[in-house]
């Protein structure tokens, strides 16, 4: 049977297997003991209007540490988030990601409050934020060649921090400058960063750090050989690759054509993708399955890499990595979330939340590389798959983590360098988010958010809305913004919803 038929039929049987586990309960993480505190010990949230109203959302977790939260005021309150206007935008495509959103920028001649998707099929939109009306498409050349395939995107586009231009990608390979404006792409790009966009996707979001733009690549659902999960940097002025980090083969530091690889796989899947660090001089990166060697391969590993160079710092590699690679069970399913006082956190297919030292990855010592090395290994909320970003809050000088996945939605406190969980229910939801002192948590398969006070896992609120997949939602400036539908049902229609005050 050829390779990527056997890949195919081991991801059906292992899909099949983890949902028996998830029903039962007896996923590994499920089974690992989790330490507790008191919801109580969840801080307070201020009064959002005293530290002033968010008026953007310009990336995936709305900064590039990937926190998903703010203190400011959303201008949604508990009083009255039951009572907003929803209105349904029908798109020209399905939108499997998460939108940007800015506050007054001109856009088709006027100054708007404007919201920008990237279907997953390539095109990319701007909607005006209070009227729901579309101002400009832009559809990327080839679109027909790849429209109703397999060959899809599930990144969520950027803003530039001049706030003249969004960056976003197409399933071909390329990634895009569109003028805020107008949608037209800027003099010098689009810009190829694979050289199989067959093979290689583009699933994880967009980030920016200093002046460089960062694309992380996958494999398409299956894992069909040969691909190899990389890391670009590309300069936002002038659009020249500036650097490749390539998880296999790494000491080759340019676009490999995959079949040239001697090691397949090791893909960079998660929602965040390339999470940076405070102060932009590194970036954490985390991989799937893969061939593991401490040295040029790092197949179910976590990655810190320097900025601008993408030079390897350290790593970790969980001493299981040989069986998570053999099980399909990715450990870099869900991005590295950054908890400050030196703390990492990361979830993977296998259930488990490991907790590491930033300061100490470096899987090297005097003897040559080495697995493991965790602080701390709990259960994901329902002991299932984590494909979702944490929403890490720091407030009251305490760090408080949400995670939600197929299974449940928990909060957690991290106190001595350890994570206690505070409350959990049976809630599935996608990647939370957190502002102005309410949680919002979008339900996948019953479709609709969940909206929470941070100290009771009993929800207060519920937005209407439609089933999805990896879609998650947005707080800003008034207005949740969700999209909704499945990238794998490879649609050529979405919907995309907003619910306003006022």
């Amino acid at each position: 049977m050829p390779a990527a038929t056997l890949r195919l039929a081991r991801a059906a049987a292992l899909a099949g297997a983890s949902v028996a586990l998830v029903a039962c309960g007896a996923s590994s993480g499920a089974r690992r003991a989790t330490p507790t505190v008191s919801a109580s010990a969840i801080p307070a949230a201020s009064a959002g209007s005293a530290r002033g109203r968010l008026l953007d959302w310009p990336e995936f977790g709305l900064d590039a540490q990937r926190s998903g939260t703010s203190d400011q005021s959303s201008g949604i309150t508990r009083a009255n988030v039951a009572r907003l206007r929803r209105d349904t935008v029908r798109l020209p495509g399905t939108v499997d990601s998460s939108p940007i959103y800015l506050h007054a920028v001109t856009v088709a001649g006027a100054s708007r409050n404007v919201i920008v998707v990237t279907t997953s099929y390539g095109r990319t939109l701007a909607i005006d934020a209070d009227t729901g009306r579309i101002l400009w498409t832009f559809t990327p050349p080839g679109y027909a060649g790849w429209a109703g395939s397999s060959q899809i995107t599930n990144t969520s586009p950027i803003a530039d921090p001049g706030r003249g231009f969004v960056y976003a990608v197409s399933p071909d390979g390329l990634v895009h400058k569109l003028s805020l404006a107008s949608g037209t792409e800027a003099a010098g790009w689009p810009i190829r960063v694979t050289r199989d966009a067959t093979r290689e996707k583009l699933g994880a979001a967009l980030n920016i750090a200093g002046g460089e733009l960062l694309v992380a690549t996958s494999g398409y659902y299956g894992d069909a050989p040969p691909y190899q999960g990389h890391l670009v940097a590309i300069a936002l002025a002038g659009g020249r690759i500036q650097a490749v980090y390539n998880t296999l083969c790494s000491d080759r530091r340019a676009l490999i054509v995959p079949s040239t690889c001697g090691a397949s796989d090791s893909a960079i899947l998660s929602r965040g993708g390339a999470v940076v660090e405070p102060g932009g001089r590194r970036v954490l990166i985390d991989t799937g399955n893969g061939p593991w060697n401490g040295r040029t391969n790092f197949g179910d590993s976590v990655i810190e890499l320097s900025l601008p160079g993408l030079e390897r710092h350290q790593s970790f590699t969980p001493s299981d990595q040989q069986r998570l690679s053999e099980s399909d069970t990715d450990l870099g399913s869900s991005a590295p979330a950054l908890l400050g006082g030196d703390r990492v956190v990361l979830g993977g297919k296998d259930g488990v939340l490991r907790v590491l030292a930033l300061s100490g990855l470096d899987g090297r010592t005097a003897g040559g590389a080495r697995l493991g090395g965790e602080v701390q290994t709990l259960s994901t909320p329902g002991g299932s798959e984590l494909f979702t970003a944490p929403a890490v809050w720091r407030h009251g000088g305490r760090t408080t983590v949400f995670i939600a996945d197929g299974g449940g939605t928990a909060a957690y406190i991290l106190r001595s360098g350890r994570l206690l969980r505070a409350w959990q229910n049976a809630d599935a939801g996608t990647s939370p988010v957190l502002v102005g002192g309410l949680l919002y948590v979008y339900d996948p398969a019953g479709g609709g958010i969940r909206v929470y006070n941070l100290s009771s896992p009993r929800a207060i609120a519920r937005l209407a809305g439609e089933p999805g997949h990896w879609n998650s939602p947005i707080v800003v400036d008034g207005h949740v913004i969700e999209p909704e539908g499945n990238a794998n049902d490879h649609r050529q229609s979405g919907t995309l919803d907003i619910f306003s005050a006022g």
